[in-house]
């Protein structure tokens, strides 16, 4: 495919993308453009940082529903090589033999379910989340020939998952019913997350205290958190305070 045509290639599907805010849609997006790419199956995967304690990671995939129920029940996600790779590294990884002796059952397991061949990478954005892309099919080789072909147009497709699937998912994830924060919401916790109190947000902002401590209330109920210092820790790494 020429430059021009993967150039076209890409704004069409951007366009597409822009339309959507929903995870589902976004990523029937993602999957159909993996589907033109050569592969039967993709799945997106991002570790969001909240909670501190544990962060979470969430999953969205178009795998065989036995294999997502199997890959869960076993917990293949805290052994699977390619989401170490995708935690350490921003190189894309190819599926070889060599990765597979890794663990051979894990490998086994995946070639059972039809996923024998597949490419993956991972990106990172300014909120320090991680996303990782993962493509797959059954059959057919992985050449170096069809890796340059579709070069460009693969590495567009990790960037535009995470760029449009990140937000969504981590908002879901940090809250399932999340309201948006109003721009006085979001004020008043930048504010707070410099050390100001209520008392100084008011005067700085030139409204009543009960007025600040309203907006924070409102500010903890929305991200789901316990108290203020919840709230403030909680915007700040799902990067609603940039």
């Amino acid at each position: 495919m020429s430059d021009y045509a993967v150039c076209n290639w890409q704004l069409e599907k951007s366009a597409t993308l822009a339309r959507e805010t929903e995870a589902e849609p976004i990523f029937a997006v993602i999957a159909h453009c993996a589907r033109e790419l050569g592969f039967d199956y993709c799945a997106y995967g991002l570790r969001v940082r909240y909670p501190l304690s544990n962060p979470a990671t969430v999953m969205h995939s178009n795998y065989p529903q036995h294999w997502q129920k199997h890959y869960r029940a076993r917990d293949y996600l805290q052994r699977d090589p390619t989401v170490r790779h995708g935690l350490q590294s921003r190189v894309p990884l190819v599926w070889t033999e060599q990765l597979m002796a890794l663990d051979p059952a894990f490998w086994d397991d995946a070639r059972g379910a039809g996923l024998a061949v597949g490419w993956a990478q991972s990106g990172v954005d300014a909120a320090g989340r991680i996303g990782m892309l993962t493509l797959a099919r059954t059959e057919d080789e992985l050449t170096p020939a069809e890796l340059v072909a579709n070069h460009s147009r693969l590495h567009w497709l990790v960037q535009a998952a995470h760029q449009h699937l990140a937000p969504v998912l981590a908002a879901d994830a940090a809250c399932p019913h999340m309201d948006k924060l109003t721009v006085r919401e979001v004020e008043v916790l930048r504010w707070s997350a410099d050390g100001k109190t209520a008392a100084e947000i008011a005067d700085i902002l030139s409204v009543a205290t009960d007025t600040v401590n309203y907006h924070m209330k409102n500010v903890v109920r929305k991200l789901c958190t316990a108290n203020k210092t919840a709230a403030v820790a909680k915007a700040a790494l799902m990067g609603m305070l940039n």
